[in-house]
């Protein structure tokens, strides 16, 4: 999808964007995705292991950071302004986007909810493998919602990188905490398999919207979507904390917590930055590229996740997920070679 066109004519201020600026957005965009995922699940997974109990106030957290979103849209709306200052508009979402946003974050508050869940009861790594199933989704859903192309490359991409989680959710059992009980483990198992799925839904639906737009879609009106979407997630998560008492908690838990209440407050902090960095991350690159790409970074980048518990929480590191390691890695030099290859072929018919 060609970044600043539209079915429609575009405005004064929507103008295209330059390939050098697309390429700059997506390398920041793939950066803000790789911080995210790395490092939220962590984050999240330290309120549990330190003391924190309630799922609600996690899911709440992973994208109540939209307000740090207020700042860059700021900065865009007054340097639009320096440029056309009888023109600006204050924000470019209309109607029908806002109430697609507003669909779309109810989801993903549903996904963020069997996100949580899963973290509460299973190791990162663990996690992280059957997160790493979501690349399956996306490809299929990308296919049946927006035509997603495959090439040989992608499609060993998606292969090696489904294998690779296959083989360690085969192996997953023998890293049941000892305090759960198979039926705890076996609820955050499929709870997270079913935030998986949901997320891998809910990013070709993002990039079905892009394309379904009656304006120009810019990165102004990315970060706007973004803000919605977050909020009406966040919305969603609000209710199951009011329902269940939780916001009523958090003081109580802020002074049981291990590290000290400072450090849980800043625990909350850190969880709902990083993770609004996943998910801006997430539909700035389905933006720049594709939901495929953002489904391929976020597959590859899971045993990363997965070597940083280990360092910082000592879970175990078998055969198997090493094999998924060089799998991931195999994947995603995979896919961008393919893509290398079909850049190189465009040049040279260009140029013929």
């Amino acid at each position: 999808m060609e970044t600043g066109t539209s079915n429609n004519q575009e405005s004064g201020e929507e103008e295209k964007m330059s390939k050098s600026l697309k390429k700059f957005l997506l390398i920041v965009n793939s950066a803000l995705l790789a911080t995210g995922c790395c490092v939220g699940p962590l984050v999240q997974r330290l309120y549990f292991l330190k003391g924190g109990k309630s799922v609600w106030i996690s899911c709440f957290l992973e994208t109540a950071g939209w307000p740090f979103i207020i700042f860059p849209l700021i900065v865009s709306y007054f340097f639009r302004r320096r440029k056309n200052s009888s023109m600006t508009k204050l924000f470019y979402i209309t109607p029908h986007l806002f109430l697609a946003c507003a669909v779309i974050g109810v989801l993903t508050g549903l996904d963020d909810f069997l996100a949580a869940y899963g973290v509460s009861l299973l190791p990162v790594s663990t996690y992280s493998l059957i997160i790493a199933t979501q690349l399956g989704f996306t490809a299929a859903f990308a296919f049946i919602l927006v035509k997603q192309k495959f090439t040989p490359f992608t499609i060993n991409a998606i292969f090696l990188l489904t294998i690779g989680a296959v083989i360690l959710v085969l192996h997953a059992s023998s890293d049941r905490p000892a305090h759960e009980t198979n039926k705890q483990y076996f609820i955050g198992f499929f709870m997270t398999l079913g935030a998986s799925v949901l997320y891998g839904f809910v990013l070709p639906l993002m990039e079905l919207t892009y394309k379904k737009a009656k304006q120009t879609i810019t990165y102004t009106l990315v970060m706007e979507m973004q803000m919605v979407l977050s909020f009406f997630a966040t919305a969603f998560c609000a209710i199951g904390m009011l329902l269940h008492k939780d916001f009523a908690a958090i003081p109580r838990e802020a002074r049981e917590f291990e590290l000290g209440k400072a450090t849980y407050y800043l625990v909350l902090i850190c969880t709902a930055v990083f993770w609004q960095f996943f998910f801006l991350g997430a539909i700035g690159v389905v933006f720049c590229h594709s939901s495929l790409l953002s489904g391929i970074i976020i597959a590859a980048l899971l045993p990363v996740t997965e070597i940083l518990a280990v360092l910082f929480y000592h879970e175990k590191f078998h055969a198997e997920k090493a094999i998924s390691l060089g799998l991931s890695l195999w994947g995603f030099i995979s896919y961008f070679y393919g893509e290398f290859q079909q850049n190189k072929k465009l040049r040279i018919r260009l140029q013929n």
